[in-house]
């Protein structure tokens, strides 16, 4: 049998190989039938790719215990390799590797499998995700690309070479793959996502609220991460014009509520409610929730990136819980054994000590340890405009700290890919009039309100 790449399946019956397809479908597209391999997977317990696929699904949830949920499958897939091809082995391999923690093993079983099998996209995919969350963006093209030409008839691959083009800063590759993916299929969330990138970087914000419009209602039947972060794309562009109505608008209905329990979703809204907080606008008690379902995690130090926003979510609303973690992150940092020691012992332990700082209002702190932590905040993982979180709190701290002259630095860089940003030039406009520069204060604030009488109505 053959999935719905033309990859060979060992022995599936129909429904199993229904459900493969759905988890492989399902993965490239965003959407939750992935899920639909569990149930194959314990009603057809020979079928050891079901198996692998299943050990997958349960890692993906980004949770304490996800290891003990997925190894069982993990170890069946093992199990029935011999009767399998050389690919199905070397994916329960990989499932394996991911179970154990062995993330450089896993990454070079993948690159095995798609010099082989270049349409099996759910491993460059899953090679994406993992090289992503290390900040190799150089790595994450080339697995993308080394599924051409094979695989240049299937619009997914165009999104995933798409952002890698982004976040390698090669922004018209970026465009021109992303507007291929969707032009091959106009719902592809990935491309959609790749080509928010592009606008924000360049700070076509306009485009960038035009265009995600435009396809918003292809987002309603995806998962949560995609439904509620092409949804927070839109947020920051809301952001960026004043447009507060719309902004809160988006947070209250897309980016918080749809899958509460889960990692990307919490620190989705997390990372944009303190975006709007740093940019003036009341939040009202939208924290509580947030940090509920954070705090119910535990000490979850699984991912430096994902760590960084939990502690700052538990500061941010004084929770006894941000200690624990603060514990938990000081732990991680010593376990030399790991592959990713130095990340924690180097990056997250500085920037989760200046972020927990920053909650607390010891500003000399925050900017010393984020400070330190700054240069290197790609080896945590997340995207550009993710990470520019921790920028934007940095220089909040400068701020309160009376540090004017490199605030005033870091702000007119900032300007100069969002010339017109509401946020930004509010902030200038204070910055120089504490300064004691009137003239310059007066510009700053001018560029605001054109920006905000360009909006209509829904600003603030």
């Amino acid at each position: 049998m053959m999935d719905a790449l033309g990859n060979p399946v060992t022995a599936a019956a129909p429904a199993t190989l229904a459900a493969i397809d759905d988890f492989v479908m399902g993965f490239l597209a965003y959407e939750p039938r992935a899920v639909n391999i569990l149930a194959a997977a314990e009603a057809d317990p020979e079928c050891g790719l079901a198996q692998a696929y299943a050990a997958m699904l349960w890692m993906f949830a980004e949770a304490e215990g996800a290891e003990a949920k997925a190894r069982p499958f993990a170890e069946a897939a093992l199990r029935l390799t011999e009767t399998a091809t050389e690919r199905e082995r070397l994916i329960a391999r990989t499932a394996m590797q991911w179970v154990e923690g062995d993330v450089p093993g896993l990454l070079a079983t993948i690159d095995g499998i798609v010099a082989a099998h270049p349409r099996d996209l759910a491993m460059v995919k899953l090679a994406q995700y993992h090289l992503f969350n290390a900040g190799d963006c150089v790595n994450m093209l080339r697995i993308a690309r080394a599924a051409l030409p094979q695989a240049d008839d299937i619009p997914y691959i165009h999104g995933m070479i798409a952002f890698g083009y982004e976040q390698c800063h090669l922004l018209d590759d970026a465009e021109a793959a992303a507007r291929r993916a969707i032009a091959m299929q106009r719902a592809e969330p990935w491309a959609h996502h790749a080509l928010a990138h592009v606008f924000l970087t360049r700070g076509q914000v306009d485009e960038g609220i035009a265009f995600l419009e435009s396809v918003a209602d292809t987002w309603e039947g995806l998962n949560s991460f995609m439904h509620t972060h092409n949804w927070w794309h839109l947020a920051l562009f809301y952001l960026s014009r004043g447009r507060h109505d719309d902004l809160l608008a988006a947070y209250d209905t897309h980016v918080w509520g749809r899958e509460k329990g889960y990692s990307q979703d919490q620190v989705g809204a997390a990372s944009l409610l303190a975006r709007m907080e740093l940019a003036g606008v009341d939040v009202g008690d939208r924290w509580h929730d947030v940090a509920e379902h954070i705090a119910a995690r535990g000490p979850d130090t699984l991912s430096p990136f994902l760590t960084m926003q939990y502690l700052y979510a538990l500061g941010r609303t004084g929770r006894e819980e941000a200690d624990a973690l603060m514990q938990a992150v000081e732990a991680r940092a010593r376990r030399a054994e790991a592959f990713d020691h130095a990340v924690w012992r180097d990056v997250a332990l500085p920037a989760c000590r200046g972020l927990l700082a920053h909650t607390r209002g010891d500003w000399a702190r925050c900017i010393r340890d984020l400070g330190q932590a700054l240069p290197r905040l790609i080896e945590t993982g997340g995207s550009h405009a993710q990470r520019d979180l921790f920028e934007q709190i940095h220089l909040d701290a400068l701020m309160k700290a009376g540090r004017i002259a490199t605030a005033q630095q870091v702000l007119e860089m900032r300007r100069s890919y969002d010339p017109d940003g509401v946020p930004v030039n509010r902030m200038l406009a204070s910055l120089y009039a504490e300064a004691g520069l009137p003239d310059e204060a007066a510009r700053a604030e001018a560029r605001a309100a054109r920006t905000l009488a360009s909006q209509g109505a829904a600003t603030a």
